[in-house]
C-alpha cells in the first residue's frame, strides 16, 4: 500500500495551482457529499437497534478505514467529516425523491463545475483520469491543504513539495 505521501505526492501533481486548489476547498467537498446522499437510498434499519445501514454507510466506513490507514489524524477527521455528512444525508434520504434527489444530482452537478474550471486554470486533467483512487484521495488533499494553510503539518507538506514542487500562485491571488 502505498504511504501517506505518496498519495498526497501523486494527487497533488495534478494540483499546483492556488486558484485550482481553492476550487477543491468548495467542490470535492460538494461532490463528497452528494455521494453520501446519493448512497444513502436504500436505507435499512438493523432489527430494534435503529441503526440505519446504507450502501453510504458501508462506503464511509471502508474509506475512513483507509483513511486511518494511511493516517490516523487525518484519517479521524474524514470519519467525522464524513459522519456529519452521514448525520444529514439519513434525513434527505427519508424525504420525496425528488428532493432527495435534487440535494445530491445538485451538489454533484455544481462541485464537478467547479472542478473542471479549477483544472481549466490548472491546464492538466483531474488526477482520477490517470488513476482512480484519485477520487478516494480527493477529500484527504482538500483536508491536508487546509492544514497546510493553518500550519499543521509542516512536515507532509514539506514531503510533498519536495515531490512535486510547490503551489504556484497567480499574480495577486492569496491562498
Amino acid at each position: 500500500m502505498k504511504t501517506l505521501v505518496d498519495q498526497l505526492s501523486q494527487y497533488a501533481a495534478y494540483h499546483r495551482d492556488g486558484r485550482n486548489i481553492l476550487t477543491h476547498f468548495v467542490g470535492v467537498p460538494m461532490i463528497l457529499f452528494a455521494v453520501v446522499i446519493l448512497l444513502s437510498r436504500p436505507a435499512w434499519v438493523l432489527g430494534d437497534s435503529g441503526m440505519v445501514i446504507s450502501p453510504a454507510v458501508v462506503a464511509a466506513l471502508a474509506a475512513s478505514v483507509y483513511y486511518m490507514l494511511l493516517d490516523t489524524r487525518y484519517g479521524i477527521a474524514l470519519a467525522v467529516v464524513l459522519g456529519m455528512m452521514l448525520s444529514v444525508s439519513v434525513w434527505l434520504a427519508a424525504q420525496s425523491t425528488g428532493l432527495w434527489l435534487a440535494w445530491g444530482a445538485g451538489l454533484f452537478i455544481v462541485g464537478w463545475a467547479i472542478q473542471f474550471v479549477g483544472h481549466y486554470w490548472e491546464g492538466r486533467k483531474p488526477a482520477f483520469m490517470d488513476d482512480i483512487v484519485g477520487l478516494l484521495i480527493g477529500p484527504l488533499f482538500v483536508l491536508a491543504e487546509m492544514g497546510f494553510v493553518l500550519g499543521l503539518r509542516k512536515e507532509v507538506q514539506h514531503a510533498i513539495e519536495q515531490r512535486s514542487g510547490p503551489v504556484r500562485h497567480a499574480a495577486g491571488a492569496a491562498l
